[in-house]
């Protein structure tokens, strides 16, 4: 993958929100942020580019742009966070305004024909079993018509974060599920497994808000 187009969109949008939760959240000063992020944007260039380009049609690519981003400024930390710290630092930095309307935009289209023809396609593309650090999903309709689930076997951002030694804060990551389902305000997020935790596999659940 070039680091060009959404991957370099992605580093402009959220580099300034990731230095300002450095601080905050993780209590850094000022100067290790600062450092922290410059020495981040090299690091995610690289990682950036070792990544395979991902076929066209993959909905997922931004879920491993967003974590080849979370592990660059992981990489330059003085010191290792742990999942706690990181689920609470990395939700933080991607709630920016543009990330809320985005949500809020696709919110307004959940349970839509589009999104669920999406959903569909989505699971019949099993881009996993081409590109390691895709996605294999499968979607399952609620009987009661109250939502649906993306049930997945393959998860990139596990074999990423795994590459770079970060697995254990994958957790960190599905946290921010939660985080955008609430932000989109058209569904309540459940789930019950997580491949991350040593589940089966993970269960992402859409329900209607009433």
């Amino acid at each position: 993958m070039k680091y060009s187009g959404l991957p370099s969109a992605m580093w402009m949008m959220f580099k300034g929100s990731f230095e300002k939760h450095l601080i905050s959240d993780l209590m850094f000063t000022q100067e290790e942020a600062k450092q922290i992020r410059k020495n981040a944007k090299s690091k995610y260039k690289e990682i950036i580019g070792k990544l395979p380009e991902f076929e066209k049609g993959d909905r997922f690519v931004t879920n491993e742009v967003n974590c080849a981003l979370l592990i660059a400024f992981l990489c330059n930390m003085p010191r290792r966070p742990g999942v706690d710290e990181v689920t609470v630092f990395y939700e933080n930095a991607m709630k920016t305004g543009i990330t809320k309307a985005m949500c809020r935009k696709s919110g307004k289209a959940k349970f839509s024909d589009k999104d669920i023809a999406s959903m569909i396609n989505t699971a019949n593309l099993r881009a996993a079993d081409r590109n390691p650090y895709s996605w294999n999903m499968d979607y399952i309709p609620y009987e009661d018509g109250s939502g649906y689930e993306a049930r997945f076997y393959k998860c990139g951002i596990c074999t990423l974060m795994k590459e770079y030694g970060f697995f254990d804060l994958v957790p960190a990551m599905c946290h921010l599920d939660y985080t955008m389902s609430e932000l989109g305000g058209a569904s309540v997020f459940i789930r019950k497994y997580t491949l991350a935790s040593g589940g089966p596999y993970c269960d992402c659940g859409y329900k209607k808000k009433c």
